[in-house]
């Protein structure tokens, strides 16, 4: 899918949900571009069989709940131990059930929000220093046009990802007066295990709200996380990248 290439060597990312879906395809095509890759996700079995199978010594992993903040930081000092830290893919993400709000389980709609949100906010918190001292770093939060568009029976979903855009806005004016560059992009429904958690009515409209008529594919999505994480990517920041087949067009 990728045909340019993207220079990583020397270079160190983080990738949150990198056991699977975009977060995985992403971290091989960072490994390809000769990046330094660490994988966080909560599923323990994920991590070890995604080290099995690519076999490669510059990804490690990392058992890491986003929306803990201790845990997060505490992973980002062992990590900067031994390498900085240029990039951070904020991807870890979970849509949880379709419901009415007045229908939705509070605490699943409190999780909703800690994972996708709260989760995006402790990483950056705790990695943007770094990035700071050494004047240097790229931050992509993947959000999701159900952050621009809202959608129905998902109220928990969209307004976290709304706010991943306006912390993305946020942080990117906070930055620039730095070589750091913070973007969000916010796709469509895409072929990943993120659609196992909707219901078929669900996914049917949303593919019925995309003018190409499919879902995105993943290797599309990894081609512009690269493009914005990489060194080329010189003036763009607190911008927000639409990659959604046409559905959304603002």
């Amino acid at each position: 899918m990728i045909k340019n290439f993207y220079s990583f060597k020397d270079k160190t990312a983080v990738i949150t949900g990198g056991a699977q879906g975009f977060g995985l395809d992403i971290a091989k095509k960072f490994l390809e571009f000769g990046a330094k890759v660490f994988i966080w996700d909560i599923d323990a079995k994920l991590l070890e069989e995604v080290l099995k199978n690519v076999n490669n010594d510059n990804l490690k992993s990392n058992i890491v709940d986003v929306s803990n903040f201790e845990i997060v930081e505490k992973t980002v000092n062992n990590i900067l131990k031994t390498t900085d830290i240029d990039i951070l893919i904020n991807n870890a993400g979970i849509t949880g059930p379709t419901n009415t709000l007045w229908e939705y389980d509070i605490k699943m709609w409190n999780k909703i929000i800690e994972v996708n949100l709260l989760g995006t906010f402790n990483c950056c918190k705790a990695i943007v220093p770094g990035m700071i001292k050494n004047d240097y770093g790229r931050i992509v939060n993947v959000a999701s046009v159900a952050g621009k568009d809202g959608n129905a029976n998902a109220s928990a979903y969209s307004s976290g990802k709304a706010g991943v855009i306006g912390l993305t806005k946020s942080l990117g004016k906070e930055l620039a007066h730095k070589n750091i560059a913070v973007n969000a992009v916010t796709p469509a429904g895409a072929k990943t295990r993120i659609l196992d958690q909707m219901t078929k009515e669900h996914v049917n409209r949303m593919l019925s709200k995309v003018p190409r008529g499919r879902f995105l594919e993943v290797g599309e999505f990894t081609s512009l996380i690269c493009w914005l994480s990489s060194e080329e990517n010189t003036f763009s920041t607190a911008a927000v990248f639409d990659i959604s087949g046409g559905r959304s067009t603002y």
